[in-house]
């Protein structure tokens, strides 16, 4: 087992839809270390307007996977990064196996390993059911849902006052589609895991706090003394 000074990488997976980004917040906070999406990292090349974010917007727009260069580039550039000295909760990346092994080659040359692979499953109509109505704030990036989080008042931010709108990404023909080509491009990546003993899977069809509380078990066997 790692020791508590040791970087401490942890990987979500999940289909869009799945609650990652819940427990993602409830694991930074527990854990002190950089939640990394790499639809983030994707969204802030978009919105700086960069070759690599026109590029990246292409792909997302179609509900699409960006290619494997340009992701891995991306994301191998923020663990470099101060605040990911000591490890980072990967989201939305690896997608593919061949992502992974660049990442565990990557992580190697670092000295350092994935500790856990959770993996937050749920079928493809609660998928569609949640995202269906996700909408988004143009200023702080907040996220709201009709049914499950919606906006004191209809149309506006609650922590910042900003308009919400629907993403091109969250329209849902797009969305049918990304569930579909994570389904077919990502799963194999279950049994990549599985099979070295990292994948922890967890039922995300459940409650919020259900999920929470299971993602907290998982983590007990690599944190040890470290939290």
């Amino acid at each position: 087992m790692a020791s508590s000074h040791d970087p401490l990488y942890i990987l979500l997976l999940g289909a869009p839809g799945v609650g990652k980004g819940t427990q993602a917040a409830f694991l930074t906070e527990k854990l002190g270390i950089p939640h990394v999406a790499s639809g983030d990292l994707f969204r802030a090349a978009i919105a700086n307007q960069t070759e690599l974010g026109k590029l990246a917007k292409s792909y997302m727009d179609r509900g699409e996977l960006v290619p494997d260069d340009v992701t891995i580039a991306m994301v191998m550039e923020r663990l470099s990064q101060p605040d990911c000295a000591g490890g980072a909760l990967l989201d939305g990346f690896p997608r593919t196996i061949e992502q992974a092994k660049a990442l565990e080659k990557a992580l190697a040359e670092r000295g350092s390993r994935l500790a856990l692979v959770l993996y937050i499953r749920a079928g493809e109509a609660t998928l569609l059911e949640r995202l269906g109505g996700r909408w988004t704030c143009r200023q702080c990036g907040a996220v709201y849902h009709e049914r499950f989080n919606p906006p004191k008042q209809p149309g506006i931010c609650d922590a910042c006052g900003g308009e919400l709108y629907q993403r091109p990404d969250d329209q849902p023909e797009t969305q049918r589609r990304r569930i579909r080509v994570y389904l077919d491009q990502t799963a194999p990546l279950i049994e990549y895991f599985k099979e070295r003993g990292l994948l922890v899977e967890i039922d995300g069809e459940r409650d919020v706090e259900s999920v929470r509380q299971a993602v907290e078990a998982a983590l007990e066997p690599v944190l040890g003394g470290r939290v």
